[in-house]
């Protein structure tokens, strides 16, 4: 397995965790279930992503600009992560900005998977490829453990 088929796969789970929150109706215990579920995915996609997929594309000229602008979409999936974090899931306001989030974490990754794997694959070896989802993988693993536990 390379990078790119491990990455691939943490994006059906929050695309499914994605949709899933936005079926939920009201303050209830699915709601917070699938909320927390979702959040853990995105934390520890995000963090392992960062760590093992941009970090050696930031070593390249040629991928900066696009690694800077997916650190960006991250952080701003981080900030509607926090607003729900503190708001009231009864208002029509939580469920407002869960679709903000859904939305801009399918865009992310579309644009990952469409524009962002591409500029990668030219850059990245064959061997760096299947080093970085070992290594990915063992921190998403560790990640997941650590945010599920909080």
């Amino acid at each position: 397995m390379n990078i790119f088929e491990a990455l691939r796969q943490s994006h059906d789970v929050q695309r499914q965790l994605g949709a899933q929150l936005l079926q939920t109706q009201g303050a209830s215990a699915e709601r917070d279930e699938i909320f927390k579920k979702y959040k853990i995915e995105l934390v520890a996609h995000e963090t392992a992503e960062e760590r093992y997929f941009y970090v050696p594309l930031l070593m390249d000229d040629n991928g900066v600009d696009l690694t800077r602008h997916a650190l960006s979409e991250h952080h701003q999936i981080d900030e509607y992560i926090e607003e729900l974090e503190q708001a009231d899931q009864t208002t029509s306001s939580w469920m407002a900005t869960a679709k903000k989030l859904v939305e801009q974490v399918h865009h992310h990754l579309s644009e990952e998977e469409h524009r962002f794997f591409q500029m990668s694959g030219k850059i990245l070896s064959e061997q760096q490829k299947q080093q970085l989802a070992k290594q990915y993988f063992e921190e998403f693993e560790r990640q997941k453990e650590k945010h599920a536990a909080a």
